[in-house]
């Protein structure tokens, strides 16, 4: 008799944070979400072989700035993020939804 049940990612999810639309949810959703954008930025700074640096001297901010960029969007301005994003030449595309509709812009 197999003593592990295997289940989804979702269903830990649901169970441990809590099921969608939750506030607990919610907030690690966003959570989630802002870690996937500080990887983003390194991995197109990577790409177009900067260093932090290099991409802080770019935007005009120091190379330390860059770093929690990189690992903590949470506390970075949004102006800085939109001059990083057009420093590596990327474009950046928002989606936003109002009561389940995409808003169009």
């Amino acid at each position: 008799m197999d003593k592990f049940k295997t289940v989804s990612l979702d269903q830990m999810i649901d169970k441990h944070i809590g099921e969608r639309g939750t506030e607990k949810r919610e907030a690690f959703e966003n959570e989630l979400r802002i870690d996937l954008l500080g990887h983003a930025i390194k991995q197109a700074r990577q790409e177009r072989n900067l260093t932090q640096e290099q991409l802080g001297e770019l935007v005009g901010v120091q190379k330390a700035q860059i770093s929690k960029i990189e690992n903590s969007v949470k506390n970075a301005r949004f102006e800085t993020i939109l001059k990083v994003f057009d420093a590596l030449g990327a474009t950046v595309h928002f989606n936003v939804e109002l009561n389940n509709k995409k808003l169009a812009f």
